[in-house]
């Protein structure tokens, strides 16, 4: 069969008309939400955090009470008020795995923050993790071998990253620092590798991929080029985010060198914002976070896990006219669904969700265009 073969002329004003529609028609797709906006609500207060998602659209967090308390809280993920309190004190709800365990922390009757198992169901079964022989610790992850890790107090009142014992019988293991007095626990992946930061023999805290065994093999993982650092999550493929300092004293949103060799690469942050962090990244090297101007003010963020900078304000992402400020991201499941808190029409905090939105038929229609003419033109 004959191909036809288009004049100059014709392809010239095929070209005009993709021009316009890519100068036109692109840019309001731009402004369309890429992502659903949910408002996770409160437990009758008027603020709340959303700190983690699993990949069953699970969410934990908390929330404050109509008496002005916070509790731990699992998320009703369609937004209808269904949350659920996970403890009548004071208490907060860190992390939840695929099988739904959820672990935080307590205040108690004695006034002292306990690690914590959470009962999903809020029947108030929830197991006190215990401590290194002091009186307060923290649970900030569990993976989903259900192995926990956190803060515990140790019998000096150092602050040391422990793995705990999920059965709550006292077999909590110190995980020791890089010659200092204190570290932290952030994170633990599937592959029981865990991070977060700790101090070395000046005092400085550098973010950390700790030996699990509680051996003291912990690897420093540097900067970027500055004094401190901290690692916030590790994925199943053993890629590390976090923040580190550079030599001048900003700090930037960074992927860290596992080996501890020292080649972190520095995220960038957003256009006219100075400061930025990662604070989590899922197995399909998605990341979140927020950035941070020389005022304050925050904007949650996506990074871009090449490193070249093209960072994206996930304000920009959602409709403006639900009237909201997205000011950080804690947590991206593997789904791309993403949880942190913002601020409403109504100038309160609050938890929100972001789902993805379906690819638009009018990016394939642009590109149905362009493959049409290329073939004109052959």
């Amino acid at each position: 069969m004959k191909r036809e073969v288009y004049p100059p002329n014709v392809w010239r004003a095929r070209l005009i008309t993709l021009a316009f529609i890519l100068a036109v028609v692109a840019p309001a797709r731009q402004a369309m939400a890429y992502y659903k906006l949910i408002d996770l609500g409160t437990l009758g207060g008027k603020s709340s955090l959303a700190r983690s998602i699993n990949d069953n659209s699970q969410i934990v967090g908390y929330a404050y009470d109509a008496s002005g308390n916070y509790r731990a809280v699992l998320f009703d993920s369609t937004g209808n008020g269904k949350n659920i309190d996970l403890d009548s004190n004071r208490s907060l709800a860190n992390s939840i795995n695929n099988n739904g365990q959820i672990v935080g922390s307590v205040y108690d009757s004695s006034k002292k923050w306990r690690a914590t198992l959470f009962d999903p169901t809020g029947s108030g079964k929830n197991i006190d993790l215990g401590t290194l022989g002091g009186a307060d610790s923290q649970a900030f992850s569990i993976n989903n071998n259900g192995q926990i890790v956190g803060i515990a107090a140790d019998n000096s009142t150092s602050i040391r990253a422990s793995l705990f014992d999920p059965t709550s019988g006292g077999k909590n293991i110190n995980l020791g620092t890089l010659g200092g007095e204190e570290s932290w626990a952030q994170s633990i992946n599937d592959n029981s590798q865990i991070v977060g930061w700790a101090e070395d023999p000046l005092g400085r805290g550098i973010a950390t991929l700790f030996d699990p065994t509680g051996s003291g093999n912990n690897i420093d993982l540097g900067t970027l080029g500055g004094t401190k650092s901290w690692a916030l999550s590790m994925n199943n493929n053993g890629q590390i985010v976090g923040y580190a300092y550079d030599s001048s004293g900003v700090w930037r949103a960074t992927l860290f060198d596992p080996t501890g060799g020292g080649k972190n690469i520095d995220f960038g942050t957003l256009s006219g914002y100075k400061y930025s962090s990662a604070y989590s990244i899922n197995n399909t090297s998605q990341i979140v976070g927020w950035a941070v101007n020389s005022l304050g003010n925050e904007r949650a963020t996506s990074f871009d896990p090449t490193g070249s900078g093209n960072n994206i304000d996930l304000n920009t992402l959602i409709d403006p006219g639900l009237g909201w400020t997205l000011t950080r991201a804690y947590s991206i499941n593997d789904n791309g669904w993403i949880v942190g808190y913002g601020i409403n029409p109504a100038g309160q905090y609050r938890a929100y969700l972001l789902i993805p939105e379906p690819a638009s038929a009018m990016t394939l229609g642009l590109g149905g265009i362009f493959f049409a003419l290329r073939r004109s033109r052959r």
